[in-house]
């Protein structure tokens, strides 16, 4: 009986070694990622360096700091949340100066959101101890932090690393810089373009970081860019608004808009382009091109690293009222969680979009509702396309890169937005997000 007691007796979990089994495998790259990282080449008059800190991370880098040694114009986007952080709060302030940007820090770990005095204090402090080692006004210098929500910023931490951080600067450290900004990200994105302006070739570097807490408005999302186009800080505002609508504010994870969303741009301005005062000036072309194209590459890899991410979901909506209107209706199907997981178990299952679209609130016509899934029509004249080939949208739902595309049939409006499925995965990452 003793025997049978013992081998039958139940053996006991090590909780260190259940957290770290799991932790492995959130921390496996999306198999969405791309297949490498860009080569970034220098920009002049742009230097970056990162540190370790160990703020929440071990064994890796986790504060970045971008030096404009000669100032760069610079312009933004930032979260419209009404919980926004304080790094969120000095970078709109400083933004309404119009002066010159001369660093950049961004810390990984710590949002230093909803961390009332005593994260201002903090954040003031590293941005004193820089400002002072450049020799520059304090509110020119650009701050973000991303990471757990709640917690007080250590800012006597980073500052030990000021002095470091400074004598490492150089035009080099691109990859470095776009790895140090992570959070639940499984891998660094980056994207590298060229474009010309009034005959001058001028260089557009970007990294951004985001995973999950991913929604317009803009996302958990961090993103940076940089050119060394000579531009004013009305054409640079203008450039980035136009981006940004078309790019992070077109994307969503889980519809969750996060209190630190920053999307900052920087130029060095040390390619001489000529004056440009009109932002639909035709010299301009070009630049707004590449830039709203590098700017969409960036947010595609943002969901492409969403939590848990197996399958990248472009939808697109048309026949609505107006474009506002596409938009609320395509959100409204990227945001369902009926969609994301029926997509997740490549279930063909096109009644979850239906339902989807006639919450959304605008205007849509049940009897004229077409639903293309794979390039193959299922819905028409306010049912089932008769004899449809649900057994080929089985097989498009089983690859990584998923179509949808909606016609509401009352109008000329369209949108595309971009999202994620959602798998277990999701709740793995999030259920151990502080562990």
């Amino acid at each position: 009986m003793l025997l049978i007691q013992i081998f039958n007796k139940k053996k006991k979990k090590n909780p260190k070694h259940d957290r770290h089994n799991k932790m492995a495998k959130i921390e496996k790259t999306s198999p969405l990622a791309p297949s490498g990282f860009p080569d970034f080449p220098e920009i002049d008059g742009i230097e970056l360096a990162t540190a370790a800190t160990e703020t929440k991370y071990r064994g890796r880098d986790d504060l970045l700091c971008v030096s404009f040694p000669k100032g760069a114009t610079v312009a933004g986007v930032l979260t419209r949340s009404r919980t926004s952080s304080a790094p969120v709060g000095l970078c709109r302030n400083n933004l309404e100066t119009g002066k010159k940007a001369r660093a950049l820090l961004v810390n990984a770990g710590n949002a230093n959101a909803f961390t009332g005095k005593a994260g201002d204090d903090a954040m003031t402090s590293t941005v004193r101890t820089l400002a002072g080692k450049m020799g520059c006004d304090e509110d020119q210098i650009y701050v973000s932090s991303t990471g757990v929500i709640g917690e007080v910023l250590d800012g006597d931490k980073i500052n030990a690393h000021m002095d470091g951080i400074i004598q490492d600067l150089s035009g080099k450290h691109w990859p470095a810089a776009a790895k140090a900004i992570l959070t639940t990200d499984t891998f660094a994105k980056g994207a590298v373009r060229t474009a010309t302006i009034n005959g001058v070739k001028v260089k557009i570097n970007g990294f951004a970081k985001g995973s999950g807490m991913i929604a317009p408005d803009m996302a958990t999302m961090l993103a940076y860019i940089f050119t060394d186009a000579d531009l004013s800080q009305e054409i640079l505002q203008n450039i980035m608004n136009r981006a940004a609508d078309k790019s992070f504010n077109s994307i969503t994870v889980d519809s969750d808009t996060s209190t630190s969303d920053t999307f900052l741009a920087f130029a060095s301005g040390a390619e001489k382009i000529g004056r440009i005062t009109d932002i639909n000036d035709p010299a301009l072309a070009e630049f707004c091109a590449v830039f709203e194209d590098l700017s969409l590459d960036l947010a595609h890899q943002v969901v492409k690293d969403g939590e848990g991410a197996r399958k990248f979901i472009t939808i697109t909506v048309t026949g609505a009222e107006d474009n506002r209107a596409a938009k609320v209706i395509a959100l409204s199907i990227a945001n369902s969680p009926l969609v994301k997981t029926a997509i997740a178990g490549e279930d063909a299952n096109w009644g979850r979009i239906v339902m989807a679209v006639g919450k959304a609130g605008e205007a849509a016509d049940r009897d004229s509702l077409e639903i293309i899934i794979g390039g193959q029509k299922v819905t028409e004249h306010g049912m089932a396309v008769a004899g449809y080939d649900e057994d080929a949208c089985t097989r498009h739902l089983q690859g990584l890169e998923i179509n949808l595309s909606v016609d509401v049939g009352v109008g000329g409006g369209t949108a595309t937005v971009w999202t994620c499925d959602l798998t277990h995965g999701y709740i793995d990452i999030n259920a151990d997000y502080r562990s």
